[in-house]
This record gives C-alpha cells, sequence and structure tokens, in this order.
C-alpha cells in the first residue's frame, strides 16, 4: 500500500522570511531505497518516491489523500517563538 507524509517544508538557510512557506506537500516514502555502488547515492526502483504533490492547505491534502486511498501520516508544523529585539538594547547594557 502507498504511504505518504504530509508537511510543510522547512525553508532553506538562504531565506530569512517566511514568504511561500504556507503550502502543504505530500510526499510518498521510498520503498527499498538501495546505494548506487559507483556514485554512492541512494536510489530506488520506485517511481512514485519521485513525486512530490503541493496543496494549498493541510485538509486539501487528507482529502486528497483519503480520495486516493493513500496511508499517511502528518508532521505538524513547530511553532515559531519570536523574540523582539531593539538595537539599542545592545548599548543599554
Amino acid at each position: 500500500m502507498k504511504k505518504a507524509k504530509i508537511y510543510i517544508p522547512n525553508k532553506s538557510a538562504m531565506q530569512s522570511g517566511l514568504g511561500k512557506s504556507n503550502k502543504w506537500i505530500l510526499e510518498f516514502e521510498t520503498k527499498d531505497p538501495t546505494k548506487n555502488p559507483l556514485m554512492g547515492w541512494e536510489s530506488s526502483s520506485d517511481t512514485l518516491s519521485e513525486v512530490i504533490l503541493e496543496f494549498s492547505s493541510k485538509e486539501k491534502a487528507i482529502e486528497y489523500a483519503k480520495k486516493k486511498k493513500i496511508d499517511f501520516y502528518i508532521i505538524e508544523p513547530k511553532k515559531r517563538k519570536i523574540i523582539k529585539k531593539s538595537y539599542a538594547d545592545n548599548f543599554l547594557k
């Protein structure tokens, strides 16, 4: 049976803002990954692992998975703790 994970991808190290981080991804898990003996890369004969679907909300991703009878699990995003800082605070101590 197909198994997938639904999650919001992390921002890359080159991003400072949170723009475009509101899409949910449905990604299938790789079955029997093998290591390429020449390059050492991980590969698989399962082409379904190359499919990545984007959704505008978590509910739409869940609805799609249920409609297509895909086993799934959800990875909830962690809440960011924002600490407000002021440049002047460097000189007040």
